[in-house]
Order: structure tokens, then C-alpha cells, then sequence
């Protein structure tokens, strides 16, 4: 038995000032996991998501990351004014939002290998 349809998780690491790689929290992940969150409970979807935080994904250079699954669409440069998209395209209508989509091929399962 699966517990959600969908769970989606947001980086919310935090690196030293100065990492060359950057860090999701930096990049406001923390504000945009928690308004995603409320936005999510709030609507009363009929599927069940959950929301979580996460460490580091180890896609650094595109945060803030955030991946959903069980599809494990990863999405990179994510924003609060995203939230909505998002939800409307890719949580109701299962269509990932194209424009955030990481384009990295080691983060699509299909051509990993």
C-alpha cells in the first residue's frame, strides 16, 4: 500500500559562505518549502501529497532543488512565485512544469546510465 500519490521534497541545506556550489537554503528553499506546503494542505487536493524537507540532493548549481516522485522529476531554480504553477500543472494534472525541469541528464532516470 502506497502512503501518498505524490512526495516532494525540497533541499533546504545549508553550506558554509563562500561554497562554490552554492546551497539551496540560500537560495530561499525554506520559505518555498513552507508556503508550498500550507498551499497544498490548504487546497484539500483528492490526492495525497506530502511535503518534506530534505538535506542536500547534491544538485547544489541548480538550487533551490526540489524533486517529486514517484516519478522523480527533479526541478531546479525554484521560487515562491513558482508554487502556483506548480501545483496547478504538475500535483493536479500530473504535467511537470517544463521551464523548472532540471536539464542535466544525470538527474532524469532514463539516461543516467
Amino acid at each position: 500500500m502506497k502512503r501518498y500519490d505524490l512526495h516532494v521534497f525540497v533541499c533546504e541545506n545549508k553550506r558554509e559562505e563562500g561554497h562554490p556550489r552554492g546551497c539551496c537554503s540560500d537560495k530561499g528553499s525554506v520559505a518555498f518549502r513552507e508556503q508550498l506546503k500550507l498551499r497544498v494542505k490548504k487546497l484539500g487536493l483528492p490526492i495525497d501529497v506530502r511535503v518534506n524537507s530534505a538535506g542536500c540532493l547534491d544538485a547544489c548549481e541548480f538550487g533551490a532543488v526540489m524533486v517529486v516522485y514517484p516519478e522523480g522529476t527533479w526541478y531546479g531554480g525554484v521560487q515562491e512565485q513558482d508554487i502556483d504553477e506548480i501545483i496547478e500543472s504538475h500535483i493536479k494534472l500530473g504535467k511537470p512544469v517544463e521551464r523548472l525541469i532540471i536539464k542535466d541528464k544525470r538527474f532524469h532516470k532514463d539516461e543516467a546510465k
